[in-house]
């Protein structure tokens, strides 16, 4: 099932962990919706930008997910609000001022970010957007706003 022009279900439900460990991962019809927003409103968006194919390596998540890999059962990516992913040749830093100033989205965080195409964008949406920026580090944790740490 296509979400948009370029993102399908499938793909934002792929996990290598899930398969490795038979975990299901199958959104609900609630899930699905969210996942079309994401795709609608954020991938196809930068994907069109940059037009760059790019691969997300963290969508939909199911409960049983999030907590075998070490995230939490309350994550949006549980929701299908959530994707991580990055463009390639694209700086993570650009890419997120490009969602900043130019998308409808919940929380976008730039995570491990040390210059150029370091670390990932996480990003999500909702029925309120809260437009949430935040970077988060190991070493300092979550911090509001997008901080370049190159």
């Amino acid at each position: 099932m296509m979400l948009s022009a370029n993102f399908s279900l499938e793909e934002l439900t792929k996990s290598q962990t899930a398969e490795r460990q038979s975990i299901p991962n199958n959104p609900d019809e609630d899930g699905i919706y969210y996942l079309r927003m994401v795709a609608e409103k954020i991938l196809q968006p930068v994907r069109n930008r940059y037009g760059i194919p790019f691969t997300v390596s963290s969508g939909f998540r199911s409960a049983d997910l999030c907590l075998a890999i070490g995230s939490k059962a309350t994550s949006q990516h549980t929701k299908g609000q959530a994707v991580d992913f990055e463009v390639p040749g694209i700086s993570n830093m650009d890419l997120a001022y490009f969602i900043k100033t130019t998308l409808d989205f919940d929380q976008l965080i730039l995570e491990f970010y040390k210059g150029g195409n370091t670390g990932w964008v996480h990003c999500s949406v909702a029925d309120t957007p809260r437009k949430d920026l935040l970077t988060y580090d190991k070493s300092h944790g979550y911090r509001k706003g997008l901080i370049d740490g190159s």
